[in-house]
């Protein structure tokens, strides 16, 4: 069955383009994003959700979980790129933090960011080929870029980049190999979230 691969709703971090720790939660905007996501989704057959265990990534798969009735797994190898001592840090002060070759103090390179969303893709895909309905996986941007990198195979004339939007959607199809039918795809925002905010005011 299909892999549906959703990167988390809006936080301040991402508004105010700021390095996040693991704990940063969705704000208002990010919360009505999810919802909107779970609303699209809420009927697509969905059999599984894993998330990162950040809590941006769990408060948006909780949302799917609600809407879908899927149980929920945790898996770490979903997390974010660490980012060690720049977390915290505003993208303005390490405008080159994603650049080939940059490691940042404490943290992750590239080679092994890579390595570990490799490993998370393997077991997303094992599932998904087991499974008897669609696999949600909520992470987070550049785990959605490593896939879409090394294991995706993307529609002609599109490359991976680093512009994958909050709550995005990305489906991949089990053929040879995984072939993207939807790629970083918002739709379900458009109108909806503006709305959704002065709702819950």
């Amino acid at each position: 069955m299909a892999i549906f691969i959703i990167r988390h709703g809006e936080t301040d971090g991402n508004a105010s383009r700021m390095i996040q720790s693991p704990e940063t939660p969705l704000n208002e905007r990010g919360i009505a994003q999810a919802a909107a996501l779970a609303e699209r989704i809420a009927d697509g057959g969905v059999a599984r959700i894993l998330a990162s265990d950040y809590t941006r990534a769990r408060m948006t798969a909780d949302a799917v979980h609600r809407a879908t009735g899927a149980p929920l797994e945790v898996d770490p190898r979903l997390r974010e790129r660490d980012f060690g001592d720049w977390r915290g840090v505003s993208h303005d002060v390490i405008p080159h933090f994603l650049d080939d070759g940059v490691v940042p103090p404490n943290g992750e390179t590239w080679e092994a960011f890579h390595v570990r969303a490799g490993a998370a893709w393997k077991h997303l895909a094992g599932l998904a080929r087991e499974a008897t309905g669609n696999v949600v996986a909520v992470t987070h941007g550049l785990v959605c870029y490593s896939f879409a990198l090394h294991h995706l195979a993307l529609p002609a004339g599109i490359e991976a980049d680093l512009g994958f939007h909050n709550t995005s959607v990305t489906v991949a199809e089990p053929r040879a190999p995984w072939a993207v039918t939807t790629l970083n795809c918002t739709a379900h925002l458009d109108g909806a979230i503006e709305a959704r905010i002065a709702t819950a005011s």
